[in-house]
């Protein structure tokens, strides 16, 4: 049985949305896509789609899977394509990136990866707001989770920890925040989306289960690099990616919230930032491409 073909297959019907433009996409019969599905549902043990002559939906069971399997074709382009001799990467690359991830991770490393690339001319965009890979002709972006879209095929890359942080004098004011729930009492210096308007939300791993904190907004800003200013002059409590905050924390302008207790474990985390890199379809993986995530992602493993 090609049980990656058989996946393959049910990916496409999920994105295409329905059995038979997953059947024009794969050149198939709309036929030989069913039953591609309940030989895959057969070997499974599962139903993984609710089918009625005018509408698909994904079960529960159908829900999970396709969470877990969705990046596997893409994991297998990338493999098979490393395994191939091909010339050294090269020409022009777009990459776009949030403004802070290229500020203060990307930046630092670009002379590191045209030193090993020297014939790829790269073209950095650094912005929150959503872009266009094809009108804006990017090759590759680097997107936080909550940036995803279903258009766009995204592998994770990293998994970087938020830090909660304030300022000396900020605490010395108002008192350390002993748990989650204790940030409803201080003024909380929140990141909104440019994009959507959305607040990024404060999670917390608290004893193995994830907890969305009551926030007060003391002070909201489609900036991280404002709200960490504001943060250091002692204007409240910061949610931080580690990038910004460690060097703060370092130096002493910040201090880090809900610390390690004595088994040197906390209790109390944030979710972390997971890190994506996304191309607008999977022709998109090109060398210069392949090289770049690449790079991307052992850089981020070293730091």
């Amino acid at each position: 049985m090609d049980l990656l073909g058989l996946i393959g297959t049910f990916i496409r019907v999920v994105e295409n949305g329905s059995i038979a433009a997953a059947a024009r996409a794969k050149g198939m019969s709309p036929a030989a896509v069913s039953q591609s599905l309940a030989r895959l549902e057969y070997h499974l043990g599962v139903r993984l789609l609710s089918r009625t002559t005018r509408s698909m939906t994904l079960t529960e069971s159908g829900k999970r899977y396709f969470e877990k399997v969705r990046h596997i074709p893409y994991d297998v382009d990338i493999a098979s394509q490393a395994a191939a001799l091909e010339t050294k990467p090269q020409g022009a690359l777009c990459i776009a990136t949030t403004a802070a991830f290229g500020r203060y991770v990307l930046a630092p490393l670009m002379p590191a990866f045209k030193e090993v690339y020297p014939g790829i001319d790269i073209e950095l965009i650094s912005t929150d707001r959503n872009v266009d890979h094809r009108r804006e002709g990017v090759d590759v972006s680097i997107r936080i989770e909550a940036q995803l879209n279903d258009q766009l095929i995204a592998r994770k890359i990293a998994s970087l920890p938020f830090i909660f942080c304030a300022a000396p004098a900020y605490l010395q004011r108002a008192g350390m925040p002993e748990s989650p729930d204790d940030l409803s009492q201080h003024a909380c210096l929140v990141f909104r989306y440019p994009t959507d308007g959305r607040f990024l939300p404060w999670t917390f791993r608290v004893d193995g289960q994830e907890v969305a904190a009551k926030l007060n907004p003391g002070f909201i800003s489609d900036d991280i690099d404002i709200i960490a200013n504001i943060a250091v002059n002692g204007g409240g409590i910061a949610r931080l990616a580690s990038f910004i905050a460690k060097p703060l924390i370092d130096s002493g302008q910040l201090i880090a919230l809900f610390p390690s207790d004595q088994n040197n474990e906390s209790r109390v985390a944030s979710s972390p930032m997971n890190i994506f890199a996304c191309v607008n379809e999977r022709s998109a993986l090109n060398a210069k491409v392949r090289a770049f995530i690449t790079f991307l992602e052992q850089a981020m493993q070293s730091t």
